[in-house]
């Protein structure tokens, strides 16, 4: 497992996994000052589907903790675990309606996040083409979005479960054609659902007004994960 750690390291009695290979929630969960080692999901998110976005981001950040449980299980490490230990798993949903946008520890910590993309009641995963992605972001610009994020904790001692979910509203200005060109020549919005980051260089500075907190939209709501955090120890 690779290893994070936070800029101000907290006197932690427990260890954190982040189940996540996002490294804006990597770099969210440093800030708040925990240390953490990283793992991975392998679970196919689009056999998951729910009707509210907030009940998808929490079906799939269940399904993500259950796939790291059977991972640790398998490999015995779960039976190797002595101190007070959480799992955390988040997910993001970020959908778009007409001009609405509609945006996921260890005495042991694990959180893990995806995130999908629900346009006009349609989910949207990652652009499977250059065409379908540059429409993608062309439907963002100049409109207004929701985000919802979720967050779950599971202590894998006890297997107590605390979870919630929070929401934020982005407002976007005009994305101009230049950087739509620019992401999609540099590819990486081909690896993100709904085709594109919020926090990227490029795409940041085009957002006009957020009300809600800026690491709901990244994908980790700090104050609803050190909640959930202190709820499960």
């Amino acid at each position: 497992m690779e290893a994070g750690r936070g800029v101000a390291p907290k006197n932690q009695t427990f260890e954190i996994i982040l189940g996540s290979s996002s490294m804006a929630r990597r770099e969210i969960l440093a800030e708040m000052g925990y240390e953490f080692t990283i793992m991975t999901a392998d679970i196919d998110e689009k056999t998951i589907r729910k009707e509210k976005p907030e009940d998808l981001v929490m079906a799939l950040a269940e399904a993500k903790a259950d796939a790291i449980v059977m991972r640790l299980k398998s490999s015995y490490q779960l039976e190797e675990i002595s101190r007070p230990t959480l799992l955390i798993t988040a997910d993001t949903v970020y959908g778009l309606f007409h001009l609405n946008l509609l945006f996921e520890v260890k005495s042991y910590l694990h959180l893990i996040g995806i995130e999908v993309v629900v346009y006009q009641g349609t989910i949207r995963e990652k652009p499977s083409s250059e065409e379908e992605a540059r429409q993608f972001i062309r439907d963002y610009s100049g409109g207004s979005a929701q985000v919802v994020g979720s967050v779950l904790v599971t202590n894998l001692v006890t297997g107590d479960r605390k979870g919630g979910w929070e929401s934020a509203e982005v407002y976007f200005l005009d994305i101009p054609d230049e950087v739509i060109d620019s992401l999609i020549e540099e590819g990486i919005i081909f690896n993100v659902a709904g085709g594109l980051m919020l926090e990227h260089p490029l795409t940041w500075p085009l957002v006009d007004t957020v009300i809600g907190t800026a690491d709901c939209i990244m994908g980790l709501s700090k104050t609803l994960t050190e909640k959930l955090i202190q709820e499960a120890l």
